[in-house]
Parts: structure tokens; C-alpha cells; sequence
């Protein structure tokens, strides 16, 4: 099997079982509470989806050297957000995209259901126009809420890695396991360290050609 379908597969699996575990929490919780609960935990899943937006972003935008120097001298959750960022790629993924997708699809489905409650209650209701009033309201708090945040995340970039990684430490101590294992290497100092070097091999062949 190649590497590409080991990929699909374990994202695949991965995005499965969390989507049913959300599901059926938020499932679960809508069949015991009022309206206004039920409400609110479809804007809880709205915000979950673009905290985690926020932190991938950040993943990706943060510079990995105040890591490095905080790390050194100790700083709880540091270590942790060295890791974020060089995967950065890996957490944005995760955040971004399996997280993103999960909360969009959950809080559509709580949306239809919350319509169908709706109507329950108040039958004078016309429910193809209810339906399409909370669809619009939930697509414009998720794309609303994610344009927002990514500036923010980019501009605060540092500080939402940090917190990210005091969590992520947080819950290591707890699970006495590591959440987060992939490349330690620095690979935006070695693409940098990299440039400069070929910049100056460019620079010293003109001056011996002049």
C-alpha cells in the first residue's frame, strides 16, 4: 500500500471517529436541553472549530527561535511549542482541516435539528424559511469568525503557540505520554542557513570574476 493510502486511511479514520464521538455528544446533550441550550452548543462547536483554525494558523506563521530561547531557560510548554511549529504542517492539518471540516459538519447537523425543534415547538412556523435562516446565520459566524482570526492568529502567532503548548504539556503530564511526535529538525533555519550560503557562493564567484 503506498504511502499516499496509508494517509487517506489514517486521516480517513481518524476524522471517522471524531466526528462520532462530537456527533454524538452534541446529539446527546440537544436531547435533554431547551432551545437556548441547544443553541448555545452549536455556538460552542462554531467556537471550537475556530479556535482550533487559530492555532493552526498560528502553527504556521509563528518563528521557531523564541521557542528555542524560552525552551533553554525552561518555560513551561515551550518545549511543546517547539514541536508545533516544526510540524507545523502536521498541526495545521489536524486543526485546519480535520478539526475545521468536523465542527462545519457537526454544527450543520445541529442546525437541522434544531430547525426540526423549532418547528416542533412553534408549528405557525414556515420551515423552509427558518432552515435557511439559521444555515445562513451558521455559515456566516463560521467564515466570519475564521476571516477574523486569521490575522490575529498571524500577528499573535507566538503567544497562541505558547498557550497551545502549555496545554499540550498540560495533558502530556496528565497521559504521561507525548501527543505530538514528528520532526525535531529545524527546517526553516537549514532553508535559511541554506539560502545565505548559496547567496554567498554567488556573491564571491562575481567578485572573482570581476
Amino acid at each position: 500500500m503506498s504511502k499516499q493510502a496509508v494517509t487517506f486511511l489514517r486521516v480517513g479514520f481518524i476524522t471517522f471517529l471524531l466526528s462520532l464521538g462530537l456527533g454524538f455528544v452534541s446529539k446527546s446533550a440537544l436531547g435533554r436541553v431547551g432551545l437556548i441550550l441547544g443553541l448555545l452548543i452549536l455556538l460552542g462547536i462554531i467556537l471550537i472549530g475556530i479556535v482550533f483554525d487559530i492555532i493552526g494558523t498560528a502553527a504556521t506563521a509563528a518563528d521557531e527561535r523564541p521557542f528555542n530561547a524560552m525552551a533553554a531557560k525552561k518555560v513551561y510548554g515551550a518545549r511543546q511549542g517547539l514541536r508545533i511549529v516544526r510540524n507545523a504542517h502536521k498541526v495545521a492539518n489536524f486543526c485546519n482541516d480535520i478539526v475545521g471540516d468536523i465542527c462545519g459538519t457537526v454544527s450543520g447537523a445541529i442546525g437541522a435539528s434544531m430547525v426540526f425543534r423549532l418547528i416542533q415547538a412553534y408549528p405557525g412556523l414556515r420551515e423552509a424559511f427558518i432552515s435557511v435562516v439559521l444555515t445562513g446565520l451558521i455559515a456566516a459566524l463560521t467564515v466570519g469568525g475564521k476571516a477574523y482570526s486569521k490575522a490575529f492568529a498571524i500577528k499573535e502567532a507566538e503567544r497562541i503557540v505558547l498557550a497551545a503548548g502549555e496545554v499540550l504539556g498540560w495533558l502530556e503530564d496528565v497521559l504521561r505520554i507525548r501527543l505530538l511526535v514528528g520532526s525535531t529538525n529545524s527546517k526553516k533555519f537549514s532553508s535559511r542557513s541554506n539560502n545565505r550560503k548559496a547567496a554567498g557562493k554567488k556573491g564571491e564567484t562575481g567578485r572573482r570574476v570581476k
